[in-house]
């Protein structure tokens, strides 16, 4: 059965290579519950494992995840103890899940803030699953939209002061290189749980042509079905990138 009968859209429909996700709502989820808040994100890493079954089955190129925001520090210190913990486990958990099923796994953010030992097992898990082509998961883990576009400019700074680039050849293409998922498609869609309509400083070099979709449910109630939802959503929008309609339909036609 081809993509397209599995999603129930016509065959002309075009799919989103890259698919960017904000997984929001575990605290709230949990405390509904009358739960702990790590018992939410624990949830959520199996509303993470259905939405990549999900885009292995439907053909999607790239998953980009919004697990832990420059931001998120702030929160309670047992929390981010917690959060991290539990990216550690997981780790270990799904590496070898990822490499058997053919999935890359691509952590970005700054790093370096992370204890040695996390930031090891990440390198482990990247090196072991380098070459494989089926889908790339990237993890934006202590990620900030803004952190993003200032490591880009200091390097591009960088790179201009040791003279592999002059100030006036640089371009939005040239700038684009320096950002991270450079080497990726654009993401076609983003989805946001838990009922807030504002992209909370993710991607936001990468985003300037995406759709939005924005769901109220909690991240763990979010699975593989919830995403067909809000794929088949995405293809009844009309994607302009500046051009008017008519230009479009000629385009398409053509």
């Amino acid at each position: 059965m081809s993509v397209h009968a599995k999603l129930n859209i016509p065959i002309d429909k075009v799919l989103p290579k890259h698919i960017a996700i904000i997984m929001d709502g575990n605290n709230r989820w949990a405390k509904a519950r009358r739960l702990p808040s790590l018992a939410g994100h624990k949830a959520g890493v199996d509303s993470v494992r259905s939405v990549i079954e999900g885009c292995v089955e439907y053909g999607i190129q790239s998953l980009t995840l919004f697990a832990f925001s420059s931001e998120n520090w702030k929160r309670p210190e047992l929390e981010v103890s917690g959060l991290m913990e539990l990216f550690s486990l997981a780790l270990n958990r799904e590496a070898k899940k990822l490499h058997k099923n053919n999935i890359r796994l691509n952590v970005i953010g700054d790093k370096s803030r992370f204890s040695e030992s996390l930031q090891k097992k990440i390198a482990k898990v990247e090196a072991l699953t380098a070459d494989n082509t089926l889908l790339t998961l990237n993890v934006a883990a202590n990620y900030g939209g803004h952190w993003d576009i200032v490591q880009a400019a200091q390097r591009l700074a960088k790179d201009c002061v040791e003279g592999r680039c002059a100030p006036e050849d640089i371009t939005e293409s040239v700038f684009d290189h320096y950002v991270m998922l450079h080497e990726q498609p654009k993401p076609d869609l983003c989805i946001r749980t838990g009922g807030e309509n504002r992209i909370s400083n993710f991607l936001v070099w990468q985003m300037a042509y995406t759709e939005f979709y924005f769901v109220d449910d909690y991240w763990p109630d979010f699975n593989k079905n919830s995403l067909a939802t809000a794929i088949r959503d995405f293809c009844t929008r009309e994607r302009r990138f500046g051009k008017t309609s008519a230009q479009v339909e000629a385009e398409a036609s053509a």
